[in-house]
Formats: C-alpha cells, structure tokens, sequence
C-alpha cells in the first residue's frame, strides 16, 4: 500500500539541524488559526459550563471555574513554548520523554494516591494532583513517530511491527493495570493510524481487525467487576438504573431534554438539581450538561469545533515536510478523535461510560496541559512545514 502521504523524506534523526526554537515567522503570522480558534472556543466552552456545573443545589463548588482558569493559563504557556520549538527538536528527546513517561506511571502505581479503588494520581500535599497517564499518551505518540521515520523502519516488516506494538504496549498495560481501561484502550487506535500512515499493506490491515475482532470479546473475563458491570450496562441500559447505570440513564435525560436551543444557560436541571452527580457534571459527562443548556444547536457547534480540530492535524499531516512531523500530527489528531468522540458517545449511550474526559472542556488540570503541549506540537509541524515548503 501506498503511504497516505506521499513523501519520501526521512527525517535527520541524529539530532543535528532542526534543532532551532526561533520560527521562521512572526508566530502571530504563521499559526494554523484553524487549529487556534476552535481551541480557544472549546477552552472557554469548558469554562462557562465547569461554572453552571459548580452551582448544583447540593454540594456544589461555585469556585471550581478558578481552578480550571489556572490550568487553562498554564496550558496557554505550555502550548506557546512547544509552538515556537521546532518540531524536529523532539528527535532528540523522544526517548527520553517516553521512558520518563513509564517511569512515571511505574512510580504511580507504587506511591501514587488511591480515588475511587484506582492508583492513577500523584498527590502533592491536597493542592494539585498530577496524573502520569495524560503526559505518558503524547509521549508515547512522539515516540512512536521517532521509531517510524527511522530510515530503516519497514511498516511491513512484523518484527519492525512488533518495536512499534512495544512501544505502545508498555504504557497501555501499566496504565490498564492503575485501573484505567479508557485511557489505556485510547493508545490503540492511535498507534494504528499512525502504522496505517506509514504505509501497512491493506493484507495487514484486514489482519489487525480481524485480530481485534477476536481478542475484544475474548478479553471481557479478564476486566474488573466494574468494568463489567459498565458492558452490561451499556448492552441492557434497564439492568441497573438506580446503580451502575445512573449517570448513563441522566445523561441521556439531560441531552434529550435540551431540543433545539436548549434550556438555557445555567437552568440544566439535571445538573442543578443534583440528579447528575457533582463528581461527573464538569468532568466525563460536561457535554450533557452543555447540551441541556444549548440544545441541538449547541452540540452540534461542539462536535464542529472538535471536527476542525482534527481537519486541522490532519491538514498538518498532509503538509508536513517529513515522515516524523507527518506521523506525530496522525497521532494527535487521532487522540483527540478518539477522546471527543467516545466522551460525547458514551453520554447518549452509543458507546460505554469509560471515563475519558473532554478534550480542552472537562474539567482536569492535566488532561488541559497535556493536551495544550500536543496542539504546541502540533502547531510547531504547521508552522515549521510551511516554512519548508516555500523554501
């Protein structure tokens, strides 16, 4: 099979040249305002709504919108600092970047704090947490796009296959193991368009879903109760409406009794009232309470915004001036996808309630961060590319 995009550069993985974090242009100038804006709307969608939520009738945290502003600034300053380093000055760090990663998410499940029968988060003292498995997923993608632009990588090759399924296993059964099967199942897909992109023969392709086909099922008895229980749920939404299957079933109250315009801003009364609970109102299911408070209209804005967000990577992708640029916009894009679309298909029940959160939306410091570092990656390849290709 053809690779999808079309060049044949490989990149200088020696470390010399690219290295400079000066652009080649005025920033303002030469960003993907396609990626920018979008960006910027969801930010502050996220932050007019993680307010509505903090006003729940009972137990609710007025203040909790501050907190999300200050994530949201750093992750401004996170994103300006990776938009100005050249990209290709990640060849250098990939490796180290990823095995911080893992010795991140090894020290996690050693010291980490234990919320909700789950050790996913470092605690420093009750003023932030920090959780290891949001900075090991961009990670990961740096380093699987360094390991595909390798000149002598062979995306048809199965022992080449095998370093790539490695490098992407390791953190996917270390973060499976915190409990975490929604941010452990994301790296799957990504690392998958990024081989698709590399240029996998289409035989391989039918293989690795015939093989997904066979191992989804069969992995059911090794998950956890919960976990379980969340699959049946899912497939029988009356199984248990008072228990497991609560937050699904007032989730889909909430969306469907938005209509067109919606209820307006904070009069969701699914939120307000408390009937969506608090711990999951501003965090895994904040695009309910956007879509009782906006209605169609509104939610459709969003899913718009999250398709111009990946157009955007795609885009980027396609006009990236070598394969290492071209594979980590696949993975970024890709990641966001997959958390955009299961996050808003698990709240009207066309997937089931995993836990991943909102990307730039939910509330989380972070997820906020790291996602901000992956959009500054992902802008540095536009505005790096561009520069090249006019050369």
């Amino acid at each position: 099979m053809t690779p999808l995009m079309t060049s044949t550069k490989r990149i200088d993985v020696s470390g010399k040249g690219g290295g400079s974090t000066k652009p080649p242009h005025r920033l303002l100038s030469s960003i993907d305002y396609l990626q920018l804006i979008p960006a910027m709307i969801l930010l502050g969608v996220g932050l007019l709504y993680i307010y509505s939520t903090g006003h729940q009738k009972i137990g609710g945290n007025p203040d909790l919108w501050k907190k999300q502003l200050k994530y949201i600034l750093l992750g401004a300053c996170v994103w300006a600092f990776f938009a100005r380093v050249n990209y290709k000055t990640w060849t250098q760090w990939a490796l180290v970047a990823y095995s911080a990663a893992i010795v991140l998410l090894v020290f996690v499940l050693l010291f980490g704090t234990t919320r909700y029968g789950a050790k996913r988060w470092f605690s420093f003292y009750g003023l932030f947490s920090l959780q290891p498995s949001e900075f090991a997923k961009p990670a990961a993608i740096v380093f699987v796009a360094w390991l595909l632009s390798q000149r002598r990588f062979n995306p048809n090759n199965l022992k080449h296959i095998f370093g790539v399924a490695l490098a992407m296993g390791t953190p996917f059964l270390l973060i499976l193991i915190e409990p975490d099967l929604g941010s452990a199942v994301t790296l799957v897909p990504v690392a998958a368009a990024m081989i698709f992109v590399a240029g996998v023969k289409w035989k391989w392709v039918v293989v690795g879903i015939v093989v997904a086909m066979i191992m989804i099922p069969s992995a059911y008895p090794f998950l956890s109760d919960y976990q379980k229980e969340r699959v049946l749920v899912f497939l029988d939404p009356a199984r248990n409406p008072t228990g497991k299957g609560w937050n699904s079933r007032q989730s889909q109250l909430a969306v469907g009794s938005g209509g067109m315009w919606g209820k307006g801003f904070m009069k969701s009364t699914q939120s307000t009232l408390g009937f969506l609970p608090k711990t999951v109102a501003n965090s895994d299911f904040i695009f309910s309470v956007i879509a009782e408070e906006t209605g169609f209209v509104g939610s459709v804005s969003i899913i718009f915004c999250y398709f111009l967000l990946v157009f955007s990577a795609m885009r980027t992708a396609a006009i990236s001036s070598d394969p290492f640029g071209r594979y980590l916009a696949v993975g970024i894009g890709t990641l966001v996808f997959i958390h955009s679309a299961v996050n808003i298909g698990m709240t009207i029940r066309l997937a089931p309630v995993t836990g991943l959160p909102l990307p730039l939306v939910s509330l989380g410091g972070t997820f906020i961060v790291s996602m901000m570092a992956a959009l500054g990656i992902l802008q540095s390849i536009y505005i790096h590319s561009r520069s090249d290709n006019t050369r």
